[in-house]
């Protein structure tokens, strides 16, 4: 693995853990990353975001995909109030901390030379459902786990 990947994995989990810590006192630990092989979704509930170089050069996305039991108890946590289903409350909270983790990941990268702007998130639920990221490329994933269970950072770059 050269040193730019490892940057940037190290960026992402940076993000990843800080934003869940500070959102919703929830410890993430980061597990070994891997080069994804298929487009299904590791859970149930998903974040997507896409981002692009200014200049156009290029672009990529970052998912934050969760297990319905790991979303249920991090949305809990950030916003005091317990959920049970994935309803809209917890469908926005997922698309914020998508937001907030991408956008710190993307302060990171630029101390790397890499500057992207942020689209706005969304959101995809439902057992088995697919993610299209933007690029052709390899996708990287990030398993993480917490107190209330699983989710999976995947970032790519064309």
């Amino acid at each position: 693995m050269n040193d730019t990947i490892k940057g940037i994995i190290a960026q992402f989990v940076d993000a990843t853990t800080s934003v869940l810590q500070t959102m919703a006192m929830t410890e993430a630990k980061a597990g070994t990353p891997f080069v994804k092989q298929d487009a299904s979704a590791k859970g149930d509930i998903t974040g997507v975001i896409g981002f692009s170089n200014p200049k156009g050069k290029s672009r990529g996305t970052m998912s934050l995909t969760f297990a319905a039991a790991t979303a249920l108890g991090i949305v809990s946590a950030m916003i005091y109030e317990e959920q049970t289903e994935i309803n809209d409350a917890v469908t926005d909270a997922v698309g914020e901390l998508t937001n907030m983790i991408s956008g710190q990941a993307r302060k990171g990268l630029v101390g790397m030379g890499m500057i992207f702007e942020g689209a706005i998130p969304s959101v995809i639920t439902g057992s088995g459902h697919i993610i299209r990221h933007v690029s052709t490329s390899a996708v990287l994933a990030i398993p993480f786990e917490t107190q209330y269970g699983p989710l999976m950072v995947e970032v790519c770059f064309s």
